[in-house]
């Protein structure tokens, strides 16, 4: 565990803190921007879409130095990848009514890190924006999957009972307020009825209010705050996208298991996994809970062999670390209000090109272009990080038509 003085804007008193004007007047002075390990960007500058492209990408590889981290430990042995014996070559996407390329995608999607396996073989790996294979990277919202998928092994291992059970029976501090009667299914499916606004680059939405909160960390603020919401609909009737929701997963978690979240996944997933890498999670607060709807940094082939122990339903060496239809129910869409919504437990569930879910594809995503991507009926998964402009909407390729076009290209 890291002990960490913080900057008033976020980042560590120790670390140097680059803001967009003074990016620019080092490139100006020095013909490139040459930045060090610990020259961090504010982060409320990242989430806002305000870094230059190159101290963006420094930043999304060095965000472990923003805050407080929690460490997750790998185990002793690592298992090497299998590579096959030829690499995926270029190949169409279709995207819209345009053609493009395996280049177009990398290129103007700012992708940094790209593998793509197909039945437990690597046939494509790829680094960019300053990115190696030692490199970690920031998950974004990848990590909300990874906190569903701790409430899984909690239920697994009879720490929690299920998923109709009501969030006041781990979380007494919730009776009286907009949680109080919303079931921890309806938590994971964003489905509570609670007020929030996600939108990272308003400075008013209660996405932006959290972000100020971690920024000043402080034990519990983030809680705090998540109890004096406002409910605006029944429980289970709407759909809204909340990662405040996720740092109640997070609390429930820690509730449930006795355990911090990092020690709990290392425990249980990440040790058991063959990692080449520790892990780390950012904090609220130096010795605080964890930021569970963002904040891993790993590395691009430590991400997949994530995916790896989901394709494989949850089980390592033989045993069932998440209930058997966990990730069939975590992963498909849903009827929410006689509406079908494309969401599960924080898993993204992915239509093929023809709008059919027959594959059962998923996938954890985040902003600004982190995307794991599990198809079970083809046995791939495609791993992507990236350092795109502006937390959403700044991709010329949208990813799903890239994923269909790499099943394709693979004989799907």
């Amino acid at each position: 565990m890291n002990d960490l003085s913080l900057h008033p804007n976020g980042p560590r008193s120790d670390r140097t803190v680059w803001t967009p004007r003074e990016q620019s007047s080092l490139r100006s002075r020095s013909g490139s921007a040459d930045f060090t390990e610990g020259q961090v960007g504010s982060m409320v500058d990242l989430y806002a879409g305000n870094l230059m492209p190159d101290f963006q990408a420094h930043t999304l590889q060095n965000t472990e130095h923003a805050f407080a981290t929690r460490t997750i430990r790998r185990g002793g042995t690592v298992r090497p990848l299998a590579y096959g014996a030829q690499f995926l070559k270029d190949f169409p996407i279709n995207a819209g009514n345009t053609e493009y390329d395996l280049y177009d995608y990398v290129s103007r999607n700012r992708v940094s890190g790209l593998l793509v396996m197909q039945d437990d073989k690597v046939v494509l790996e790829h680094y960019d924006l300053g990115m190696n294979e030692t490199s970690r990277w920031l998950s974004m919202s990848m990590a909300k999957s990874f906190a569903t998928t701790l409430i899984g092994a909690a239920i697994q291992d009879g720490l929690i009972g299920g998923v109709e059970d009501m969030l006041t029976r781990y979380l007494p501090q919730l009776i009286g307020t907009a949680y109080d009667g919303v079931t921890i299914q309806q938590l994971m499916q964003m489905t509570s009825g609670v007020a929030w606004d996600d939108t990272h680059t308003d400075p008013n939405s209660e996405r932006r209010h959290m972000l100020d909160l971690q920024v000043a960390q402080k034990p519990d603020a983030i809680m705090r705050y998540m109890t004096t919401l406002k409910r605006v609909a029944a429980p289970g009737t709407v759909w809204n996208y909340s990662t405040g929701e996720t740092h109640v997963v997070g609390a429930l978690v820690k509730a449930a298991t006795g355990k911090w979240l990092s020690d709990y996944l290392s425990e249980n997933i990440w040790s058991r996994l063959g990692m080449e890498a520790d892990a780390c999670w950012w904090l609220e607060a130096k010795d605080g809970l964890e930021v569970a709807g963002s904040g891993i940094c790993a590395t691009l082939r430590d991400y997949t062999r994530f995916a790896r122990f989901i394709l494989d339903n949850g089980v390592i060496d033989g045993e069932r670390i998440l209930p058997e239809n966990w990730l069939r129910e975590a992963a498909s869409p849903r009827l929410i209000g006689g509406k079908q919504v494309d969401y599960g437990y924080m898993w993204w569930p992915v239509a093929d090109a023809k709008g059919s879910f027959e594959d059962g594809a998923y996938s954890a995503r985040g902003i600004f272009g982190q995307y794991i991507y599990v198809n079970p009926r083809r046995k791939i998964l495609i791993t992507v990080l990236s350092s795109r402009a502006k937390p959403k909407g700044a991709e010329a390729i949208l990813d799903n038509d890239f994923f269909n076009a790499t099943v394709r290209a693979l004989g799907g």
